[in-house]
């Protein structure tokens, strides 16, 4: 029988997922299939009992805007997606469903191997409070960085991850904001702001400067170069990212390490 895995969010438009991740199971002779599925706010808990109930269902993925609303229709937590309060990777063991979360590996494996990046002893500006947001504030706090500033419109969400993280808080489009910027090593965009169809938006104020010497890396990969990371001269997608918490993902489905270069050139095709 079929293997099946799905990605659940609202909305998936923009996903390369199924790309990426069909072309690591060929490649392995796997017969699994990655799926998308849309899923409005008063279905997820519906969605998630029939993933639970379908006999060929592995697992799943979960994207914005359900990384945290997902927790509490789980049965256990890995250790990390606990302590990080934020779940993108669901696997199904003995009809229990397992939430982790690879986003914050993936984000680091992409640092330090696409943007030649290393967090320790650096300053970070994250934009966004969120699912994402948590996971990488998480990761660069482990990593040693030596400051996080947050910024996000809901104030609440950015002060209560600042505690969790040991990191200060801006206010959106403040002085202090631009300031911690200029002082930065590091801008993280973990907003889905840029994302098509919004590709003229950018997650800050057109004003704003990004000093040349700051590296912007925005999760946002469609499209390949938003309007924010135009703003630098050093700059990083959130394909890398994509990409390699999605081979954490894949081994935690299958107990295979997947290609990451085959997964890579699918995810590059099918934003093409």
């Amino acid at each position: 029988m079929k293997k099946l895995v799905r990605l659940i969010g609202y909305p998936l438009g923009h996903s390369v997922s199924p790309a990426m991740h069909n072309a690591a199971f060929k490649a392995l002779g796997l017969d699994w299939e990655y799926e998308l599925e849309e899923v409005a706010l008063d279905k997820l808990e519906e969605t998630v009992e029939k993933l639970r109930k379908g006999p060929n269902v592995a697992g799943f993925n979960v994207t914005v805007p359900y990384k945290e609303k997902i927790i509490p229709l789980l049965d256990e937590l890995s250790r990390h997606a606990k302590l990080i309060g934020a779940v993108n990777t669901v696997v199904k063991k003995n009809n229990k469903l397992i939430g982790y979360n690879t986003d914050g590996p993936g984000f680091v494996e992409s640092l330090k191997s696409e943007a030649k990046f290393e967090p320790k002893g650096k300053k970070a500006v994250v934009l966004g409070a969120g699912g994402a947001s948590r996971a990488i504030c998480s990761m660069l706090n482990s990593e040693g960085a030596k400051q996080i500033v947050i910024a996000d419109v809901v104030e609440t969400k950015a002060e209560e991850l600042a505690k969790q993280v040991k990191a200060k808080t801006a206010k959106v489009n403040s002085q202090a904001l631009q300031k911690a910027i200029n002082e930065a090593d590091i801008l993280v965009n973990t907003t889905p702001i840029g994302m098509q169809p919004k590709a003229d938006q950018m997650p800050l104020p057109d004003n704003f400067i990004i000093p040349a010497n700051v590296l912007v890396y925005d999760l946002v990969y469609n499209p390949a170069k938003t309007k924010l990371m135009q703003k630098t001269k050093q700059s990083c997608s959130g394909l890398g990212m994509l990409v390699h918490q999605g081979a954490l993902a894949f081994e935690k489905w299958t107990g295979q390490k997947p290609d990451i270069n085959i997964m890579y050139q699918a995810a590059e095709q099918a934003l093409r």
